[in-house]
């Protein structure tokens, strides 16, 4: 598989409108500064949980919206990954890839997926304290995110790995086998995979993995306001170095 990385900047595939309650642009703006940015592809994407049920009116506002000559416009709802079991927090009856529906689920690593529920950070460390360890804690993360992505039709991955930090461990920490079950699924199940400039996430030990498996990864911004839309720092430096190491192991190559 040969991908550009030229291309791939010219996709924004997370880009949050006033439907999320954290984000200040309408859609419509979001869609002017693709436009303006150059970009060929835009998912529009907001935040929903199991209560949610404006997810009609929001496909219906996109579909409204003037779309300029040469944009393709995709639409998703962000969902947070709940527990091990790859639940993911989506409303009853949401319509992904059908008439009236969004084009995909974007599961997000808000919270850590621990065997009863979703852990907060702050609880995800408490346990790590009492005993949990570091490895335990990790395949209860890689499982679960091969669970959901097995379990998620149409699925792509929001800013995934960000919660480790946020917890006190490290990507660096996954090693090899994880990452390459990891991305081995994403392949399996035709997960997209996007590199997220706002949480310079997944890193490119797991980006490499993604494309030795063969599995689609895309750019995004996570942008909560239209003037980052489409404007890319830390997601070249990340694929590049992807690159690199994928070219050192004789994987497959993502050309500059």
């Amino acid at each position: 598989m040969t991908l550009t990385l030229d291309d791939l900047l010219l996709g924004d595939f997370h880009v949050h409108s006033t439907f999320s309650d954290d984000a200040v642009s309408t859609l419509a703006e979001n869609i002017r500064s693709a436009e303006a940015a150059g970009l060929r592809e835009i998912r529009l994407t907001d935040h929903v949980r199991s209560s949610t049920t404006w997810v009609p009116d929001f496909v219906a506002a996109v579909a409204a919206e003037r779309i300029p000559a040469g944009l393709t416009v995709f639409t998703g709802v962000e969902a947070k990954l709940l527990d091990a079991t790859g639940a993911v927090d989506t409303p009853a009856g949401l319509v992904v890839c059908a008439e009236g529906g969004v084009d995909a689920i974007v599961i997000g690593d808000h919270q850590f997926p621990g065997t009863d529920g979703p852990w907060s950070p702050r609880s995800t460390r408490e346990r790590l304290d009492a005993g949990l360890s570091d490895d335990d804690a990790l395949d209860l993360l890689i499982d679960a995110s091969i669970r959901a992505m097995e379990r998620t039709p149409h699925a792509q991955l929001a800013h995934w790995f960000s919660i480790l930090p946020k917890v006190g461990l490290s990507e660096r920490q996954l090693g090899a086998a994880r990452l390459g079950a990891w991305a081995d699924a994403a392949a399996r199940t035709g997960t997209v995979v996007e590199v997220n400039e706002k949480w310079t996430c997944p890193g490119q030990e797991a980006v490499a993995a993604l494309l030795a498996a063969g599995a689609r990864i895309v750019a995004s911004t996570d942008s909560h306001d239209a003037r980052s839309v489409g404007q890319y720092d830390r997601v070249p430096q990340i694929v590049r170095a992807a690159t690199i190491d994928a070219d050192a192991t004789d994987r497959p190559e993502v050309n500059r």
